[in-house]
């Protein structure tokens, strides 16, 4: 009974967080709508939700809301795909870390619009673009964090599995990858991320439809309470998609101690 009351009351305490949370944003929010400075470009909730109407009104919210999330769903599923295999490759095999792992670092680091254009000229316009350039984001950022996830594994298990006689399957299957569920959660959320803040730039690449592509247009007519709308669903997806990220890390590493349960 005590441990029942204790789990109620920390659920209504992160409730109670996530109102003064949301309370806190929106003061700030309608602070910024009546600056001076900042009015213009921070319009507030009684503009903001026409602009739904608005958008819906043109028929072009919904197809934006789905071209958006299929470029990221395909560019982010090849950068999974790929980032797994080269991750793995580069912790079990020196030479191919040696080989892969400077050049991975050094095109993360630059910035995703600087691609564009070479993007543009060898692949044309529309969807194929979008989803080369979120799969070089993803890919670089998932690649990376399951490769040193794989590392930090206590090379003693593996020690003492080659003792008791496991082969090189048997410790991947028994070892590694049990080990490594959680870098590789940790890589879909880091690599969902990038996927959605390389979606301006991703749109940038002549697409008719998009989120990305529709704040750029709204942007050249100062059109802010939409433009600051389509923001918002941005991260209201980026949310979402993180929400499900976390049910599925619960399922998987239920597990896995972690402070503050």
């Amino acid at each position: 009974m005590n441990e029942k009351t204790k789990t109620k009351k920390i659920e209504i305490n992160s409730k109670v967080w996530l109102l003064i949370s949301l309370g806190a944003a929106l003061i700030v929010w309608y602070l910024l709508s009546i600056g001076p400075a900042t009015s213009r470009s921070f319009p507030f909730l009684d503009k903001v939700i026409p602009a739904i109407n608005t958008m819906i009104d043109r028929g072009v919210m919904g197809k934006d809301i789905a071209s958006s999330l299929t470029s990221i769903a395909m560019g982010f599923g090849l950068g999974f795909i790929t980032a797994l295999p080269v991750a793995f490759l580069m912790a079990w095999y020196q030479p191919v870390q040696k080989i892969l792992e400077p050049w991975i670092n050094f095109i993360r680091n630059i910035p995703a619009l600087a691609y564009v254009p070479l993007i543009v000229i060898a692949a044309g316009v529309g969807r194929r673009p979008q989803v080369i350039l979120i799969w070089i984001c993803t890919f670089m950022t998932m690649s990376i964090t399951i490769y040193q996830g794989i590392r930090n594994i206590d090379n003693t298990l593996i020690k003492a599995a080659r003792v008791l006689g496991a082969n090189d399957f048997d410790i991947f299957v028994r070892i590694i990858v049990p080990a490594t569920i959680p870098f590789i959660i940790t890589a879909v959320r880091l690599g969902l991320g990038a996927g959605l803040t390389t979606l301006l730039a991703a749109e940038s690449t002549g697409a008719q439809q998009g989120l990305g592509m529709r704040i750029r247009s709204l942007q050249s007519t100062f059109d802010t309470a939409p433009m600051l709308m389509y923001i918002i669903l941005i991260g209201i997806i980026g949310m979402i998609l993180n929400g499900i990220v976390n049910f599925i890390e619960r399922r998987l590493t239920g597990w896995q101690e972690k402070r503050g349960q």
